[in-house]
Order: C-alpha cells, then structure tokens, then sequence
C-alpha cells in the first residue's frame, strides 16, 4: 500500500485547512499535480485565495516561493533573468529571475503579452532556463501555479493552445458558501493565520512520494479506459480540437499521484474520474455556437464512457 503517500496527502491537507476553508477537492487535485510533477491554472475572480492558497503550500514545505505580477510591459528576461555587465570585474554576471525558485505565482498571466508568456515556455517544460545561449536550472522541486481572471478581457492575451498544454491542471478555486465564509471571518478575526503556519513535510518527503506515485501500478483495463475517454475528445462533432496525446500522458499520471494519496499502489476508475475534468477541460477547442461549455462536455464524456470493471491489482 501507497501509506507514504496517503501521510503526505493528510499532512498537507490539516496545515493548507488552517488557512483555506472549504476547499478539500481543489486541494485534493492540487496536491496531485504537484505530485504528478505538473503544474496547476487557477481560472478565478481576485480575492478568492489564489496568492494565499499558493504561498500556504509553499510556508507546508518551507520552499522559496517567488511571484510575478504580469502587466502588458512585463519582459521575457524580467522572467528568467539576464546577464548583467558589472564594470567592476569587467565581466556580464547572471541576474537570475524569479523562476529560479520552487513555487512559482504566475498572477495574472494572461495580461502579459505572448512573447513574455513563452518565457514560461521551456522552464515549465524542459525544467531548464537558456539565457544567452547557456543553460541553468531553476529549483527543485519547481511548481507553477498560473492565475487569470474569467470575467475581465480588456488588455489580456489569451494563453494560446501550446501553452495551456503545459499545465497538467486548470482548476477554480470558487467562492464558499454561506457556512464557509462565516468560518473565514471567525479565523481571520484577529491574525491572518498564515503568519504563523509551519512546514510539515519535506522537498526529500515530496520527491520520495513522487517516485512512490510512479510505480503505481496502471491495468491495462484503465489504460483502455483513458484512451477511450481522450478520443471520444477527438470523436465529438462538437470539437474543433481534442485532446491530444500529451493530454492523455497527463490524464494517466495524474490518475496514478491520485490513487498514491490516496493510499493505493494501483489506479482505480475513480481515480481517473476524479482528476478527468481539471486535466482535459483546457486541452480541448468546442465548435461555435455550441450551448455548452469545457467542462459539462468533459463531464457527459466521463458520464457516457463504459467503465472497466475487474481486478485492477493485478
């Protein structure tokens, strides 16, 4: 059994809840791309605890956290860095950038412009940083946490399709209910609890859950399941653009880091439709004028596809 895994889930989760109300599933999930080794959008409206939700998991770890606001004047080297000529030494000295870090908060990422967005490009995917030619390394563990807000459109640029595919996950953390808000103006009465939180798990922790995630042991019976449900994607004549074969990788790896902190050595179909709809809702184009949205699609596909029934331990 997956009991490492299913610790570090529940360590976790107790510290996050000191500071967020409410927001077992999104936690849940986020947990999961970290441990998938992927890397998370949060599509919501300010103040519903985007940067908080970011630098609480980074306070649980006790890891660098770094934040970039993105504007529209945002360059590519405010990203990454750039050589600086010291007329000391005579010579060009690297300014790194924040992402040589370990949690990233990319707040507001669709306001800068293209050219600045792909600055995220290779370091999200490759995990490397070439500056003039010469190639470094960010932190590690490194995880990026991209924000954009859904309502306001005016001086943004959309992440374009190639990059959206870079992030394992776009979940919303939502506003809370009447209960749960309640429960925010009781905690945050005096003290913003955050001040005070505590590490409780470890980078070492976080890189032997990874590996324990890896090894989850995938039937063939739930790989089928994960293909049929990426090409009804493709299938659909409601889409112009399915899920493409990186979405499929995902959907399987997230399933497995799933099923690990869950305290499992092997994926179930549950776990698969757990993280189906924050995996693949922004990987796919629907046709125009079609009265539905990403994520019902995404929902009536997990709804409709037959689900495998055996011995998923062997």
């Amino acid at each position: 059994m997956a009991n490492q895994g299913n610790q570090f889930y529940h360590k976790l989760l107790e510290n996050l809840n000191l500071v967020i109300v409410g927001k077992d599933q999104v936690l849940t999930l986020l947990f999961t791309a970290l441990v998938a080794g992927g890397h998370v959008l949060l599509e919501d409206v300010p103040g519903t605890g985007k940067t908080k939700l970011a630098k609480a998991l980074a306070k649980s770890f006790d890891l660098e956290f770094s934040r970039i606001q993105f504007t529209p004047d945002l360059l590519p080297t405010d990203v990454t860095g750039l050589n600086v000529y010291d007329p000391k030494s005579g010579e060009f000295m690297l300014r790194t950038g924040p992402v040589f870090t370990n949690i990233l908060l990319a707040d507001e990422i669709n306001r800068a412009t293209p050219r600045t967005q792909a600055g995220l490009l290779e370091v999200m995917e490759e995990r490397q940083v070439t500056i003039d030619g010469k190639t470094y390394l960010p932190g590690n563990p490194f995880f990026v946490i991209a924000t954009q807000n859904p309502v306001e459109t005016a001086g943004t640029f959309p992440l374009p399709e190639a990059q959206l595919d870079r992030f394992m996950m776009k979940l919303s953390v939502g506003f809370p209910n009447h209960e749960e808000e309640m429960k925010i103006l009781v905690k945050y009465m005096d003290t913003d609890p955050l001040e005070s939180l505590t590490s409780v798990v470890t980078a070492e922790e976080l890189d032997s859950v990874r590996k324990e995630a890896a090894a989850v042991h995938v039937s063939n019976a739930i790989l089928d399941y994960i293909v049929r449900l990426t090409t009804a994607t493709r299938q659909s004549n409601d889409v112009l653009m399915g899920v493409s074969p990186r979405g499929t990788l995902a959907l399987m790896h997230a399933a497995k880091a799933h099923a690990c902190l869950m305290g499992r050595d092997y994926c179930i179909p549950d776990d698969v439709k757990t993280v189906a709809s924050a995996v693949l809702t922004h990987r796919i184009i629907l046709g125009y004028g079609k009265n539905t949205d990403c994520v019902r699609f995404i929902q009536d596909i997990v709804k409709e596809t037959i689900v495998p029934t055996e011995d998923f331990e062997k």
